[in-house]
């Protein structure tokens, strides 16, 4: 018998299950999800509620599998033959080592594509801001004048028209016709949205329509609708479809409804609930008065009490008269009282009906603009003091630069290794020497160090380094 080889004992032994746990684990580790387009065959679905076919084309296909339960969220009944893209995990199904897809999302090939639309488009305006919260306007409070952008002829605007005619009659409503479907509602869209925000007539717009398929919405998914309605002047609610489609104008408007109805209720209040909040008001108001008026009565009540134990007859005479104008005054006071009370809750309901937010905008848009004239005067008075400020530091700093005193004709001899020279005890016959002018630097050498001559004695003389 050979003797074991000790190099075959060290080689790693996978078994079956080991080999195909790490190829699951690498097919998974390198592919994230992925987008694969193909038509489906051998469709089954057992009681599990799973859902299992092969994804082929022309040249090759692959086995899929589509758990519960995404699988019972699908929004159509697949089956063989069909078109379809999917978005799906690449792995390996270990125990009989096949390739498998495990798929998380599935949609008939066109719709897919128009998905894929408007998923791009989507991303890049939310990387634009166009999204952003921080600049999305609150309703007014009280909306007046409403414009409903829409089809005049759709389920949506007589939806809208009836909740708002329950909820608050006294909105003023302005249809304002376009087409919500095909190749011309988009211009036609954004057309509108620039007359009805540049008017001035609105307090809010609506932009709605009902539900239909991906390829129906496609008006709302449009990049110039979208923008245009970030433009808008006037806050924009948009409700597009049924509560589970979103449209991409919905995520530019400053409020998204999940249906034309439920806008509807978002733009104006009950008037049911209003009604009897005010009633509530008249309530409270009528119990104030009649407390008020029990508390009076009893205090006079307990002053005659008084005057009828002192028993003075003179005086007391006197007082009951007195107390008797006093009564008929105090009562005369509160029933004038609660009557001031009523006619200012009369009034108040009135303004309240009345009183009209466009003033309030124009008067912050008159301060906004001299805020805007205000701040650019400061601005320019800053930066010409800065410009003045840096003027004279450049002419300081000239005047005490070196680089002037260079200008002037002299020197800075610096030696080998940079330092300045400042007394001939520092420099030795034959030492390499720089020389910094102005204008740059000369190579020299010291030929002979003079030491202790007066000042007007020649230099002692230097040698360009060869």
């Amino acid at each position: 018998m050979p003797p074991p080889d000790d190099r075959a004992a060290a080689r790693p032994i996978l078994t079956p299950s080991a080999l195909n746990r790490l190829v699951r684990d690498l097919l998974e580790d390198a592919l994230p999800l992925v987008w694969v387009e193909g038509e489906l065959s051998n469709v089954s679905r057992p009681a599990s509620g799973h859902l299992y076919f092969t994804l082929k084309d022309n040249a090759a296909q692959v086995r899929c599998a589509m758990f519960k339960p995404k699988s019972s969220w699908l929004r159509f009944k697949p089956g063989d033959g069909m078109q379809v893209l999917l978005r799906a995990r690449v792995g390996l199904y270990e125990p009989r080592g096949e390739f498998q897809l495990v798929v998380e999302q599935m949609e008939p090939a066109g719709e897919g594509a128009l998905r894929r639309l408007f998923e791009e488009l989507k991303a890049r305006l939310a990387a634009e801001g166009l999204f952003d919260a921080t600049r999305k306007r609150p309703l007014p409070r009280h909306v007046r004048r409403l414009g409903v952008i829409t089809s005049a002829t759709g389920a949506a605007i007589r939806d809208v028209l009836s909740v708002l005619a329950r909820r608050w009659p006294l909105l003023e409503v302005e249809v304002l016709p376009v087409p919500v479907q095909g190749r011309e509602a988009p211009p036609a869209i954004v057309a509108m949205l620039g007359k009805a925000s540049a008017c001035g007539r609105y307090d809010a717009l609506l932009l709605t329509r009902g539900g239909g398929s991906l390829e129906d919405l496609m008006a709302f998914n449009d990049e110039a609708v979208a923008r245009a309605v970030a433009a808008s002047a006037v806050p924009v609610v948009c409700a597009v479809g049924h509560e589970v489609d979103f449209a991409i104008a919905e995520f530019a408007a400053d409020l998204r409804a999940p249906t034309p109805s439920a806008a509807a209720e978002l733009l104006v209040p009950d008037a049911q609930a209003v009604r009897r909040h005010l009633q509530q008001l008249a309530q409270r108001l009528q119990v104030f008065g009649v407390g008020r008026l029990q508390a009076q009565s009893q205090h006079l009540d307990l002053l005659h009490a008084r005057l009828q134990a002192q028993r003075p007859q003179a005086r007391l005479a006197r007082d009951r008269l007195r107390l008797q104008q006093l009564h008929h005054r105090l009562h005369g006071a509160l029933d004038g009282d609660l009557r001031r009370r009523r006619d200012l809750v009369a009034r108040l309901e009135a303004q309240l009906f009345a009183r009209h937010p466009r003033q309030l905008i124009a008067q912050q848009r008159r301060r906004l603009t001299a805020d805007r004239h205000a701040l650019r005067q400061a601005m320019a008075a800053a930066l010409e003091r800065s410009r003045l400020l840096l003027g004279q530091s450049a002419r300081a700093l000239h005047a005490v630069s070196p680089l002037a005193t260079l200008e002037r004709g002299y020197a800075i001899l610096l030696d080998a290794e940079g330092r300045v020279l400042r007394s001939v005890h520092a420099a030795h016959a034959g030492q390499p020497l720089r020389g910094r002018l102005a204008d740059g630097e000369l190579a020299l050498r010291v030929q002979d160090a003079a030491i202790g001559e007066s000042p007007g004695a020649a230099p002692a003389p230097l040698m360009p380094d060869p």
